[in-house]
């Protein structure tokens, strides 16, 4: 996983934490993953090959 050992991900979740601080840390999560879970629910119900076939069309009243 992009060669982080674990001292590197101990370092790194210190300084979000300095940063952002300790009451915070639960929001960063929740919302880090509702973006994980909406990109992945994006690239599975997408199609292969977008040609706008499914978007409705505007009709002209006037």
């Amino acid at each position: 996983m992009f060669g982080l050992g674990t001292t590197e991900l101990i370092i790194i979740l210190a300084i979000v934490l300095v940063i952002f601080g300790a009451s915070r840390l639960p929001q960063l999560g929740e919302g880090l993953g509702k973006a994980i879970k909406g990109f992945k629910k994006g690239i599975s119900d997408s199609p292969t090959q977008d040609n706008g076939s499914d978007t409705p069309k505007k009709e002209n009243k006037g």
